[in-house]
């Protein structure tokens, strides 16, 4: 994988940066990892993902976690460090919109703790984005099944892949997640797997491509 240049919009803001340049790419994905892990890590979706014309760009969490506690204890339990990230994410796109990247072409992807978080701020941020790539993660908090948002996500794709005993992700949360962003009108594709584990796997890497290719 090689690395590319930011656009300037996007100086300072403490990203590694992969894919097609900027000027060339249809699609921005921003790539949010996972506890424990790192930038560098979730960039290699570039790589998984095998598209021309995708920029990928990545942060990275302080100390390599976004928040401290399990995302499914009450929101006070991981403040400030939750409205942070979501803030650092919000930069984010923000710059990417300057650099050209509206809407209809921004996705998010997140592994485990980054996908909870790429979830979480479509949740709260309606438009935000055309397409979120959940890998093992939910809505953050304590019930994701009464949300206060009701702000139309009509025409949001949103794939979530999580394994059917993952040790982190619990199945029910994934549902819940499901039904709030349906009732909302995205349009959302959820697979779980037999195969116990926390990770990525070639299904749904496959689905994301098919979504990547769909949107932008």
């Amino acid at each position: 994988m090689t690395e590319i240049a930011l656009p300037a919009a996007l100086t300072g803001q403490e990203l590694i940066a992969a894919g097609s340049p900027p000027d060339e790419a249809r699609l921005a994905v921003v790539c949010i990892h996972g506890r424990g892990a790192s930038a560098e890590d979730i960039i290699g979706l570039a790589d998984a993902f095998d598209l021309d014309r995708v920029f990928y760009v990545a942060p990275q969490a302080p100390g390599g976690s976004w928040y401290p506690a399990r995302f499914t204890e009450p929101l006070e339990s991981n403040e400030p460090y939750l409205t942070r990230a979501l803030q650092r994410i919000d930069d984010i796109l923000a710059a990417l919109r300057q650099s050209g990247f509206f809407s209809d072409r921004l996705v998010l992807a997140g592994f485990s703790q980054g996908a909870c978080l790429s979830l979480e701020y479509l949740a709260r941020n309606a438009g935000s984005v055309a397409a979120v790539l959940g890998f093992s993660g939910g809505l953050i908090g304590p019930d994701a099944s009464q949300r206060p948002e009701t702000e139309s996500l009509a025409g949001t794709k949103v794939f979530m892949g999580c394994s059917q005993a993952d040790p982190f992700i619990p199945a029910l949360r994934v549902m819940e997640t499901e039904r709030h962003l349906v009732d909302r009108g995205a349009e959302v594709s959820v697979k779980f797997y037999p195969e116990p584990g926390h990770t990525i796997n070639a299904d749904e890497i496959a689905r994301a491509v098919a979504i990547l290719e769909a949107v932008g």
